[in-house]
Order: C-alpha cells, then structure tokens, then sequence
C-alpha cells in the first residue's frame, strides 16, 4: 500500500502546527505551520508533486520564515517600552493614579508602558484627582511629575 499524500494533509498539519504555538512558548512551530500551509497551497495547483520535492519545499519555505522573523521582523520589535525616550517626548504620556495623592502630597500614577524607564512615578497635580483617574503629564519637577486631569 503506497501512501498519497495529498494537499489537505499539509493544510491539516499547518493548522495543527500553527493551533499548537497556542500552548508552546518557543514561537517557532508556527513557522513551520505556515510552511507547511503553503506547500498545501502549492499541491493544491500541482497535485503530482513528489513527497520529496513537498518534503524539501516545506522546509525551505519554513526556514524562508524563521529568517524573515529573526533578520527583518523581530529586530523591528525590540524597544516598543519607550524606554529612554527624552523628556520633552515624554510629555502628554497618560497615565491612571494609582495612589490619589494626600492633601498636599504627592500620589502614584502607573503608565501602560514604561516613561524614561519607570511604569510608575510620584506625581503633583492642581486639580483633585482620584484613584483610577488618568493624568497626562505636563512637566517634569526633578523625579516628580506635573500632570494635568485628563
């Protein structure tokens, strides 16, 4: 009994292999899925190829994607934290208190991604503020921030 593969087989493989990333932390079969995603793509138009040639495309495809994630997608990924930015940049970030500052004092605000390297920094404001409200910064005032109720 010989074995046929056929084009839905490498759909059926690339949908488990792209389902399975889902619940593995290597980031790498889904790589493979897609891979194998276009040789069913390829079978489907030419249906007499030869397991060994969709053997040996599904793993140049799969490496064509692994190098396209590590040398042109991933590297254009690193900083999204905006961490380091500058000070002038860093005005108009917004922010939720997370501690309202007591009469006088200085509250708590946490930021969703990190200002000049910090989520979360002692604010001044003029206005009444409560916990969960969001602020804006305004200005800088040494390790403090000025921020304006938005």
């Amino acid at each position: 009994m010989e074995f046929e593969h056929l084009w839905w087989h490498w759909i059926v493989l690339g949908i488990v292999l792209v389902i399975s990333e889902i619940f593995l932390s290597s980031f790498i079969a889904l790589w493979f899925g897609l891979g194998a995603l276009v040789v069913g793509l390829i079978l489907a138009v030419f249906p007499t190829m030869a397991l060994s040639f969709a053997m040996l495309l599904w793993a140049l495809s799969s490496g064509a994607f692994v190098l396209l994630w590590f040398k042109y997608f991933k590297p254009k990924m690193v900083d999204k934290t905006g961490a380091g930015i500058a000070r002038e940049a860093a005005k108009g970030e917004v922010g939720q208190v997370i501690k309202a500052p007591a009469e006088g004092g200085r509250g708590v605000v946490r930021f969703s991604l990190p200002v000049l390297g910090e989520d979360e920094w002692p604010f001044i404001c003029d206005t009444p503020v409560r916990e969960g409200d969001k602020v804006g910064i305004k200005d800088f005032s040494g390790n403090t921030l000025i921020v304006v109720k938005l």
